[in-house]
């Protein structure tokens, strides 16, 4: 017996061009339609680019940003927010700043040519590697010729506890660092003489 059709599931079925069915029996199936053809990695890629583009990705803007912002601009600023057709260019502090905003209008031009929808160019100032702390070159220099620095002052031995030690610890507090937390522990543990 033969499964009863509607003629809303014959025109589904029907109104789908690449859509077929088979017949096992009393059942009709429907099959989805034949995979195109396998393309290679290179087309791929191509069309990937190309749907970001056309969806409005930050990836786009990313991987085009040094020819789009230029050899002299792109390595010191960068895209940071794509938000509908607003692009948010973050530029290191001073001149770069100041660049990126003389040449906002060149640069969305450039973005406007390149295929990128957007309407407007926020520029804002962003830190792209850590900022400089206070006292950094201070801190390099005592790390330089810090006593416990075996590549600069080499190795020794303990005289206190026959252990292998830099010899930066030896030159300063006569024994190994270990040793001389003991020592100042044992300092500070024992009573005051004015106790």
């Amino acid at each position: 017996m033969a499964e009863p059709t509607t003629p809303g599931r014959r025109r589904r079925a029907s109104s789908s061009p690449a859509a077929s069915s088979r017949r096992v029996g009393s059942i009709t199936l429907l099959l989805p339609p034949p995979r195109p053809p396998a393309t290679g990695l290179n087309r791929c890629l191509d069309t990937l680019q190309q749907d970001w583009q056309r969806q409005g990705h930050l990836a786009a803007l990313w991987q085009r940003w040094p020819e789009l912002a230029g050899p002299q601009l792109a390595p010191h600023c960068r895209p940071l927010r794509l938000q509908g057709s607003r692009l948010t260019v973050g530029a290191a502090p001073g001149p770069w700043l100041q660049a990126l905003q003389y040449h906002r209008h060149q640069l969305l031009g450039a973005l406007r040519a390149a295929g990128f929808a957007l309407r407007d160019l926020r520029i804002e100032q962003h830190h792209p590697g850590p900022l400089a702390t206070p006292g950094r070159e201070e801190e390099a220099r005592v790390w330089a010729r810090h006593p416990s620095r075996a590549d600069v002052h080499g190795m020794a031995s303990c005289p206190r506890c026959g252990c292998p030690a830099p010899a930066g610890e030896m030159a300063r507090w006569g024994h190994c660092s270990f040793c001389r937390r003991r020592q100042l522990a044992a300092e500070a543990a024992a009573p005051s003489p004015g106790q």
